[in-house]
C-alpha cells in the first residue's frame, strides 16, 4: 500500500490505458484527486466519450477512495491542434515522417497541455500535477521524454512563482509494467475495467474488441497495448 498523503492532484486524464492507470495510482495517494480533459480537434470523439466511463469504472472498483474523487474538466484547444494537421486530427494515412517519428505526433501537445493544467490547477488550488507520459514502450514522442517534463515543470514553476511539481508513474515502465501496476492497485477488477472502457486506438475502433481491449490492432497505439498486455498475462 503506498503512503498515503493529504495532497491534492491533478491527472492529465484521456481516458486511455496510461491515464487510467495514473488516475487509480493518484487515488491511491491523494486526499483529493481531479482530472482535466482536453479537446485539441482529435479525429474520433470516442476518446473524449471513454474519459467518463473509464472514471466512474474506476472509483467503482476502487469504492474504498471514491470520495477522493473530486471534478472533471475539459479544456478547449481545437485551435491548437488544427496547427499540426497531423494524422490526430485529420484524416490521412499513418505514416513516418521525415524524422522518423510517427505523423501522429502533434508538436508540443504535451507542453500545451502541461501548461493549461497547470493553470487550472492553479486556480483550483491542486498541488500536483499528474501525467501518463512514458519514454520506455513509446512511439518516440519528444515530448514523452523525462528530460522534456521535468524542464517543463521547471518553467512553470518559474512562471507561477511556486512549486509545481509534475508525476510521471510510468515514465520508466514498459507496457506490460503498467498493466501490473493496475493489477496490484485493483486487481482483475481494475485491470478487466481499464480493457472493457478505455481506448487507445488511434483509429477510434470500437467494433473489434480484443484481449487487450477495443482497437485496430494495427496502429502504433495498438501494437504497443498489445505487446504490452502479452507480455504481462504471459507472467502473471
Amino acid at each position: 500500500m503506498a503512503q498515503h498523503s493529504e495532497k491534492t492532484a491533478l491527472v492529465l486524464f484521456s481516458g486511455g490505458q496510461d491515464s487510467a492507470t495514473c488516475l487509480a495510482w493518484a487515488l491511491e495517494r491523494f486526499d483529493r484527486v481531479e482530472t482535466v480533459g482536453f479537446d485539441y480537434g482529435q479525429r474520433h470523439a470516442v476518446e473524449m466519450q471513454a474519459r467518463q466511463a473509464v472514471r466512474q469504472e474506476v472509483v467503482k472498483v476502487l469504492s474504498q477512495w471514491a470520495n477522493r474523487l473530486g471534478d472533471d474538466h475539459v479544456v478547449d484547444l481545437t485551435g491548437f491542434g488544427a496547427i499540426g494537421e497531423t494524422a490526430m486530427t485529420t484524416e490521412r494515412a499513418i505514416e513516418a515522417d521525415a524524422r522518423g517519428l510517427p505523423n501522429t505526433f502533434v508538436p508540443g501537445r504535451n507542453l500545451i497541455f502541461l501548461v493549461a493544467a497547470a493553470a487550472l490547477a492553479d486556480r483550483r488550488g491542486l498541488e500536483i500535477l499528474i501525467g501518463g507520459m512514458c519514454e520506455t514502450d513509446y512511439s518516440g514522442y519528444p515530448d514523452c521524454r523525462n528530460e522534456t517534463i521535468q524542464a517543463t515543470a521547471r518553467a512553470l514553476s518559474l512562471g507561477l512563482d511556486k512549486s509545481v511539481p509534475v508525476e510521471t508513474p510510468l515514465m520508466f515502465l514498459t507496457k506490460a509494467q503498467t498493466w501490473a501496476l493496475a493489477d496490484r492497485i485493483g486487481g482483475s477488477a481494475l485491470v478487466e475495467a481499464i480493457i472493457e472502457f478505455s481506448h487507445t486506438c488511434y483509429l477510434g475502433d470500437r467494433t473489434h474488441r480484443r484481449a487487450w481491449g477495443y482497437g485496430c490492432g494495427a496502429c502504433p497505439a495498438c501494437e504497443l497495448r498489445a505487446a504490452g498486455y502479452a507480455e504481462w498475462a504471459a507472467g502473471a
